[in-house]
């Protein structure tokens, strides 16, 4: 499995730190690891998707899945993704932006950012 998920408390967030390539393989620990922390009371989710080299359409749908989920339960969900560049993150910008689907998302340049409850959305 080419996919690591490290997780952080940062009250009142939980912070998902996903590494490596998000596809078919390895969509569904990612989803498993949202259903958790739901289940565990957690209702502000922040996935940290900068260390993401590759991610297909399997792994679009896990986040829209999660985003869906989280409004479900009245939670939040904010995405951490690089703007541009050769990051590893940039790949899933370019991908949600490519299917259309990043305007769906509340996204954030970078970990503090996500956390700041004033900060603004990334643009992109």
């Amino acid at each position: 499995m080419t996919i690591q998920v490290d997780e952080d408390e940062q009250n009142p967030w939980t912070v998902l730190r996903v590494s490596g390539e998000l596809d078919l393989i390895t969509s569904p620990l990612i989803r498993r690891r949202v259903h958790d922390a739901v289940a565990g009371g957690r209702r502000d989710l922040v996935l940290d998707l900068s260390g993401v080299r590759f991610c297909d359409s399997s792994g679009v749908g896990v986040l829209i899945a999660a985003r869906r989920l989280m409004r479900s339960c009245g939670g939040r969900l904010r995405l951490i993704l690089p703007a541009r560049g050769a990051e590893d993150g940039a790949h899933v910008n370019r991908v949600l932006g490519a299917l259309g689907v990043r305007r769906l998302f509340e996204v954030y340049g970078d970990l503090p950012t996500a956390l700041d409850e004033t900060a603004e959305q990334a643009a992109g």
